[in-house]
């Protein structure tokens, strides 16, 4: 499951205000940067509200004139990746993969293979697969995402937990619990470290690692974790997570 946590999508939408200034370097002149960053912007908060349909409107708009920086701009494929987000939460799964597939290829390109954007990308483009059942497709780019983040962020970094989580729901909705089971615990331990053992960013984690348990026979670890994470959003009034 993913976790769209409220304060990641805010620390994101000041990256993208701030930069609403003159980019120096690009032959656009300022107007266009700054329209474009308004409308990334705000169909990004659109987004983080749950207004997929002005979101989509908003990012579709920054995408247009993303399309004047040139065919490899990385606001254009910073466009086309929140795109496929917005287009994979309403279903609308062929137009989604087509804008992730677009923005990997421009950010393999532009960026290098092995840069952080392309792994968000590799990330978000497997959760599209393994929601459609296609786990073929699925498990080599979350491997691939994986692999990114751990050699370029470190093997304890927030980002490396995300994808550890991912890859072990779409292992445990295979069956396959045994590959699925340290990835989960290994996932904790990563959030746990970073962020305290009661934050509720863990709870989506406790709870999938829960399921498991459960599915295995070990009832009384999973009524353990779940307590634990039904402790954690009484005292914090988090909601619980959607994938």
């Amino acid at each position: 499951m993913k976790n769209n946590s409220r304060p990641w999508l805010q620390m994101m939408l000041c990256v993208v205000l701030v930069s609403t200034h003159p980019v120096l370097g690009y032959a656009q002149p300022p107007d266009s940067e700054t329209t474009w960053a308004i409308d990334n912007a705000k169909g990004w908060e659109a987004y983080a509200e749950g207004r997929y349909r002005d979101a989509q409107e908003l990012l579709l708009s920054a995408l247009k004139k993303a399309e004047r920086f040139g065919p490899e701009d990385p606001r254009l494929a910073q466009a086309l990746h929140r795109l496929g987000l917005v287009y994979k939460l309403q279903g609308n799964y062929v137009e989604a993969e087509a804008f992730y597939l677009r923005a990997l290829t421009i950010r393999e390109k532009v960026l290098g293979a092995t840069h952080t954007d392309v792994a968000s990308t590799l990330n978000n483009l497997a959760a599209l697969y393994e929601t459609q059942g296609k786990f073929t497709k699925a498990e080599p780019l979350y491997q691939r995402a994986l692999d990114i983040r751990e050699k370029t962020l470190g093997p304890n970094h927030f980002d490396v937990s995300t994808v550890l989580n991912n890859l072990a729901v779409m292992y445990d909705a295979q069956g396959n619990y045994a590959e699925a089971e340290p990835l989960y615990k290994r996932a904790l331990a990563i959030r746990e470290r970073i962020q305290g053992p009661d934050h509720p960013e863990a709870t989506t984690i406790l709870e999938n690692y829960a399921d498991l348990l459960q599915k295995t026979n070990r009832a009384e670890e999973a009524a353990q974790l779940n307590a634990r994470a039904k402790a954690i959003r009484s005292k914090t009034g988090s909601e619980k997570s959607v994938k």
